[in-house]
Order: C-alpha cells, then sequence, then structure tokens
C-alpha cells in the first residue's frame, strides 16, 4: 500500500501542472512582493503551460496568506511567495503561531534580494554615518527614527544596529512607509531606515540624504554611499528578500522543477533589469540554500524581536 501510495503521488507530481497554479501574496496589488510575483509569473507560465495566478490576501502582517498556504493541499497548486515579515516575523509579533516557517513551507527559491538605506532629512547636522552614531552616543534618545511600524525589517534594522554601535534613539512608528517618509521629508523626525526602492526617487531629488546601505556591495544607483561594512560594522548585511515556497509535504519533484525554472527566469537580462529598475536584485536559490538562508536570518532577527519585546500591540 505505501509502494502504491509513492506511485500516485510520483505520478500526480510527473504531470503537474494540470490546472492553473495560485502565486499567493501577503500584500496588496503595487507593493515590492506584488510586482515580484508578477515579474515571475509569465516565466513560470511559459515554462510549465499553465497559468500562474497572483492572488493577493492581505491582512494581519501577512499572517491571513500565509495561514490560508500552509493549510493548503500541498499538491503544488498552491505558492507563497514570502517576504521577511510575513514568513518569519508575525507570528511572534502577532503572538499568532498559525504557522512556522520550518514545520509547515517548503523553500523553493529565494527570488529577489533589496538593500535597506539609512536616509536623513537634508537639515541634520551628521552628513555621515559615523557621524550620526557618534551624536547619538553622545546624545542618546535625542534623535528620532521614523519606523513603518514595529517588527518591520526597517524597524529591526535600527535595533541590530543600536544593539551593534551602542547607540542610542527614540523610535517614532507609522502606519506604513508613507506618513513615515512624508514627517521625514518635513522634518519632523531625523532618520530612518528604508528600501532602496523606496527610497531613491526622493534621494535623487534632494529630499532626503542618504548614509549608508545594508547591501555586501555599494548599490549601482548610489556609487557614493558606503556600505555598513565600510562604516566598520563586518558581517551586518541585511536585505528585504522575496522567496518562493509551498506547503509542507508538496512532493520534492515539484520543489525541484519550480526552483530550476526560477533559476532560468531570474537569469533573463530583461527579468534582472526589471528588478533593478525596483532597486531589488535578481536572486535565485537551491532549495538547500534557501532553506539555510532562512535559518540564518531566522536566527539573525527573532532574538532581536524578543529581546526588544516587538510586539503589534
Amino acid at each position: 500500500m505505501a509502494m502504491l501510495a509513492f506511485a500516485a503521488v510520483s505520478a500526480q507530481a510527473a504531470d503537474w501542472p494540470t490546472r492553473p497554479v495560485q502565486i499567493v501574496v501577503p500584500y496588496p496589488p503595487g507593493g515590492n512582493v506584488d510586482v515580484a510575483a508578477r515579474i515571475i509569473a509569465p516565466g513560470l507560465e511559459k515554462a510549465f503551460g499553465q497559468p500562474f495566478v497572483v492572488d493577493n490576501r492581505a491582512g494581519a502582517g501577512g499572517l491571513i496568506a500565509g495561514e490560508y498556504v500552509a493549510r493548503a493541499k500541498p499538491d503544488g497548486n498552491t505558492l507563497f511567495l514570502a517576504a521577511n515579515g510575513p514568513l518569519l516575523f508575525s507570528p511572534i509579533i502577532f503572538n499568532r503561531p498559525a504557522y512556522h516557517w520550518k514545520k509547515d513551507f517548503e523553500p523553493i527559491s529565494t527570488v529577489s534580494l533589496t538593500p535597506m538605506v539609512m536616509q536623513a532629512r537634508p537639515s541634520l547636522e551628521a552628513d555621515s554615518f559615523e557621524a550620526l552614531i557618534d551624536f547619538a552616543k553622545k546624545h542618546p534618545e535625542t534623535l528620532n527614527m521614523a519606523s513603518p511600524g514595529a517588527g518591520t525589517s526597517n524597524h529591526l534594522m535600527s535595533e541590530m544596529l543600536q544593539k551593534e554601535t551602542g547607540a542610542s534613539w527614540m523610535t517614532v512608528h507609522y502606519k506604513g512607509n508613507a506618513p513615515a517618509t512624508t514627517d521625514l521629508i518635513g522634518g519632523q523626525v531625523d532618520f530612518n531606515f528604508d528600501q532602496v526602492s523606496v527610497a531613491l526617487p526622493f534621494i535623487q531629488e534632494g529630499k532626503l540624504k542618504p548614509l549608508a546601505v545594508t547591501s555586501e556591495k555599494r548599490v549601482p544607483a548610489l556609487p557614493n554611499v558606503p556600505t555598513l561594512e565600510e562604516a566598520g560594522l563586518k558581517g551586518l548585511v541585511a536585505y528585504t528578500f522575496t522567496g518562493l515556497l509551498a506547503p509542507k509535504g508538496t512532493p520534492d519533484d515539484i520543489v525541484q522543477r519550480v526552483s530550476a525554472a526560477l533559476h532560468d527566469i531570474l537569469a533573463q537580462p530583461d527579468v534582472i533589469e526589471k528588478f533593478q529598475k525596483l532597486g531589488a536584485e535578481a536572486r535565485s536559490a537551491t532549495p538547500q540554500e534557501f532553506q539555510a538562508y532562512l535559518e540564518k536570518e531566522d536566527a539573525r532577527w527573532v532574538p532581536i524581536i524578543k529581546e526588544a519585546g516587538i510586539n503589534a500591540k
């Protein structure tokens, strides 16, 4: 009976997909994660001969989408295009352990990596990362850092930096990037961390000044802005990632085939260019590499959430 069941699963995997595949996105249309899904969907459709339909299920920090995929039938027809927050942080921040990435999902591949930039209002006297950190050490709790929400990658980057440097500032939480950026441009707060894709237009217009980026290497669009590593913080690299996952128990053959297809799609020049316009890097990975990446990110950021007592109350 076991052999017959295995044969049935193998046959199902070999025939997959026989109908449209859902790519569930944990945010509304228009954001980076949604756009990433819509960039890769046509390539997956071409590779497998079935539509790959983007399904936006926003809410509760991504928990609604995550729960939906975690409970879906593991047949390859429901996939999750996740990011740091919905996948790793939200179950802890919302105190709603409805799923855990390792227990409930099969990693397929990373899709994109977007670095953040530390940026300040132009009138702030500190004109470099080192100057801001020095001021924050000498005058603790004086500067105000604008956060788009508790537990976001932007907020966690701020917490990590305070821990690593010994600097201290006040955190002002907003309900999203837009109001945080508006107040930063208006001078109501002093600095923040934001995805390069979001920050770039304001930096290019001179409305904000960049101090450092969180990538491994300098960002081509901001060639004069040093990395945190160049500023002396070795190993402090941080990205907002997007990655594709399937429900736990999805046949390995399907996982491997989708991962291989994504490797080819994300290597195409037009796809690379589309992600570059978002300030992101197209980056594929094997399922094993993505698993290792998630383990590293989990070990790095979850303790920060717990130590800082970050929650969504």
